[in-house]
Formats: structure tokens, C-alpha cells, sequence
């Protein structure tokens, strides 16, 4: 589909740059910016760092498990600190 953007001048030469250092034509280009954007979108709402919250949840039980041994291990007196 054929349609006109207004494009900001230092935008448009910025974009026309990097579509040729990567060897495509500036309509590529922008149809891959494009699509990026729309794919990124839905992703935690525009707040990137979401991304990485809850990659982690598997190791729950380990953390809970060396917490645990950890306090052990420093709730008890060494009979050297005892003096």
C-alpha cells in the first residue's frame, strides 16, 4: 500500500543513513521500524525493564533455601566469639 508520511527532516536523513549503511531501501527500513514498534508495543506496556521481572521465579525455592541456611549459619556462636 502506497501512502505519504510527514517525516522531520533530521529523522528522515538519520533513517535514510541507516537503511543505507545497512544496504535496503529506506521504504524496508521503515517498514521494519514499523513493525518493531508495533511487536514492542505489547510488551509490558511500553516499560521495558518488565520484560525481566519474573525470569527469575524458578529459583524461588533455591533463594528461600540458602536464606534459610544462610540465617543458620549466623544465628550460631563460634566458640572463639564466645570470649
Amino acid at each position: 500500500m502506497k501512502t505519504t508520511l510527514e517525516i522531520p527532516d533530521p529523522i528522515f536523513r538519520r533513517a535514510k543513513s541507516a537503511a543505507a549503511d545497512r544496504g535496503i531501501p529506506l521504504r524496508q527500513f521503515v517498514t521494519e521500524a514499523v513493525k518493531e514498534k508495533l511487536d514492542g508495543s505489547n510488551k509490558a506496556d511500553g516499560k521495558p525493564w518488565m520484560a525481566a521481572f519474573g525470569k527469575l521465579r524458578h529459583l524461588r525455592e533455591e533463594t528461600a533455601r540458602i536464606n534459610k541456611f544462610i540465617e543458620e549459619e549466623f544465628e550460631q556462636i563460634e566458640p572463639e566469639d564466645k570470649l
